[in-house]
């Protein structure tokens, strides 16, 4: 399995916490976003960059992510993409995507997007807080459990 990170919007809080699971399970890992963001020093870390463009690093994730794998991604698009392709999906706050929920968390999506589209004015996603990091946390160690 390789661990796959969606780094643009990764939050500063999940960065120890998912720097321990990679060392402690000695897990293949790559990084990947459109500017330098480091997640710590590990040798089982690969960072790549990829160039300038809306979904550029989603559509390299894609590309190399393969069957069992696991993407970390607030991105829910992106975690459709990976579902479609037998892989594995976790949000920043700790939701696991599966092929049973995936098609509401795209349709909610794109229904507040429609809405935003409309003019109307929404509230942007709630602020990231150590609760939604334990969170996310719980749910990274009940995924590797499994395995």
């Amino acid at each position: 399995m390789t661990l796959f990170i969606d780094a643009d919007a990764f939050p500063n809080l999940l960065k120890p916490i998912i720097l321990r699971t990679i060392e402690r399970l000695s897990l293949p890992t790559k990084v990947i976003s459109n500017k330098k963001v480091n997640i710590g020093n590990s040798n089982h870390i690969e960072y790549i960059i990829v160039s300038q463009g809306a979904d550029e690093a989603d559509h390299h994730i894609v590309e190399l992510c393969q069957d069992g794998d696991l993407v970390i991604t607030a991105d829910i698009p992106l975690a459709d993409r990976i579902i479609s392709k037998n892989a594995h999906a976790i949000d920043h706050r700790g939701e696991l995507y599966s092929v049973d929920n995936i098609k509401q968390y795209l349709a909610m999506r794109n229904l507040m997007e429609t809405i935003r589209e409309s003019g109307e004015i929404t509230k942007g996603p709630k602020a990231f807080t150590n609760k939604d990091a334990h969170a996310f946390a719980n749910q990274l160690n009940a995924f590797f459990a499994k395995f």
